[in-house]
Order: C-alpha cells, then structure tokens, then sequence
C-alpha cells in the first residue's frame, strides 16, 4: 500500500471517531439538560407543597394561582391556533 493510501484510511477513521465523539457530547449536553431541568421542577414542586401545607391564606394564594395558571394556558393555546390558521 502507498503512504497515500494508508494516510487516506487513517484520516476516514479519524472522521469517523470524531463524528462519534461530538453525537456522544451532543448526547451527554442534553442528559445533563434533563437532570437541571428534573432539578428545578422538584424543587418547585417542593416549594409549592411547602406553601400549600402553610396555612389558610397561602391557600387562598395557592388557589388564586391555579387558576390564573389555567386560563393563561387556554389563552395562550387559543393564541397559538390561531396563529396557526
């Protein structure tokens, strides 16, 4: 085999190792994307149970913001339809 040849293989390998590197990263950024995101709903969760199990008022807050929460979602899904139309 000429050096050309042999250098020609060795430089496909080395392609091919460096696309499997950069889908294993790219695979790696997203998990680690996951995990802050599973971090930061449990800690809402956490706080929004704490706030529920603090008295009468914060429930009358708790309640206040549900359904605030729910009509910003229908408004927004209402937005978006017909944005899409």
């Amino acid at each position: 085999q000429s050096p050309g040849a042999v250098e020609e293989i060795l430089d496909r390998e080395n392609k091919r190792m460096a696309d499997s590197l950069a889908s294993k990263v790219t695979r790696l950024k997203s998990d680690s994307d996951f995990t802050s995101m599973t971090g930061l709903l449990t800690g809402s969760v956490k706080r929004f149970s704490a706030m529920a199990r603090s008295g009468r008022d914060n429930r009358k807050l708790l309640c206040g913001m549900a359904v605030g929460l729910i009509v910003a979602f229908f408004i927004l899904s209402y937005f978006l339809s017909r944005a899409r139309t």
